[in-house]
């Protein structure tokens, strides 16, 4: 694809600072871009784009510095080159219909514009909906729905009544609705309990590569609207995560956990069961949440704190392997002294 800057700024609503007649002929990162490669920057990469190979740098407009080259202003830089990469990039061609060696059970649902494709297994009493994609390998449990236009990636497998909304993506080797882990004990043996409940995954929800969302042991597991979840994330039975939640890859969600909206975890956070997480939050990589949290936190650590209150801890712990060499130099001289 070949487009002139000019072109490029006015469809992502930017302003050029340069010669907006040359050509671009691709995206590029700073470090890989060459002539005819447009990129993108903020202030911290700014000097980086400037001495960079690219053509043209993309460039956020309250950027008070000296610009780099040729340059497209637009009010968010990461935003505006996403919107590019889609433009740029090829589209992958999945052929519409139902591949002669996918399975198809009995009384099975399948809308128009849907694409099912090689050894993939949609089971009895399942639904499929127009627009959606299986890819191979796929297991699609009996009564399971899945949405208008959602992608089914490799290996994924969606459990029995479990049921996926529209323009949800689903990514390798994920599993929505495996048994919520619900054991008895008695005289040292474990009895499982059975689960009975499922998965509901809302419109245009992510789910990455790796992901187990545990099925309700009664009633069902919620994934809200416009959640993204990483890689390797794990959910527990009965958890009601939010909408618009992001939730980053390692990260395990104990059973019974209920997340309100617009609430962000970081890598590896993990949580005690049957606890209510207020929205709009941020928890920090690694923290540990133990009980019921507020609204408009922000925390980290194990124990959990305010974020700003762990920085302080931090810093202080730097210091420790110092005073313990001055206690003990104190210590010494009080001992000398006494001799």
């Amino acid at each position: 694809m070949e487009k002139t800057l000019q072109e490029i700024a006015e469809i992502i609503g930017g302003e050029v600072k340069g010669d907006g007649s040359i050509k671009i002929f691709g995206l590029g990162s700073i470090d890989t871009a060459t002539e005819g490669i447009l990129t993108f920057a903020d202030e911290l990469h700014a000097e980086a784009a400037k001495n960079s190979n690219a053509s043209a740098v993309i460039m956020p407009a309250n950027f008070s510095g000296e610009l780099p080259k040729n340059t497209i202003l637009v009010q968010d830089s990461r935003a505006a080159f996403a919107k590019l990469l889609e433009i740029f990039t090829p589209k992958i061609k999945i052929p519409v219909g139902i591949s002669e060696k996918a399975h198809i059970g009995q009384n099975v649902k399948i809308s128009e514009n849907v694409s099912i494709m090689p050894f993939a297994v949609v089971d009895d009493n399942a639904e499929i909906k127009s627009g959606a994609v299986i890819y191979p390998n796929s297991y699609i449990g009996q009564y399971a729905v899945i949405g208008e236009n959602s992608v089914i990636y490799s290996n994924v497998t969606v459990r029995e009544h479990c049921k996926v909304g529209k323009n949800c993506v689903i990514h390798a080797s994920a599993v929505i609705g495996s048994d919520g882990f619900g054991f008895t004990t008695a005289n040292g043996v474990h009895t499982k309990v059975p689960q009975i409940g499922n998965v509901i995954v809302e419109d245009d929800v992510e789910i990455g590569a790796n992901v187990g969302i545990d099925r309700a042991a009664m009633g069902s597991t919620i994934i809200g609207r416009g959640t993204k979840i990483d890689n390797l994330v794990h959910i527990g039975h009965n958890c009601k995560i939010g909408k618009n939640c992001l939730i980053v890859a390692q990260t395990g969600i104990s059973g019974s956990t209920t997340v309100g909206d617009n609430v962000t975890f970081g890598g590896q956070v993990g949580t005690v069961g049957h606890i209510k997480i207020g929205g709009n939050s941020i928890y920090a990589a690694r923290s540990g949440i133990s009980h019921d949290m507020p609204e408009n936190f922000f925390g980290a650590g194990f124990p959990l704190q305010p974020h700003n209150d762990w920085l302080k801890f931090q810093a202080a712990l730097k210091k420790v392997p110092d005073l313990i060499k001055k206690v003990a130099k104190l210590e010494r001289e009080l001992l000398n002294e006494k001799k």
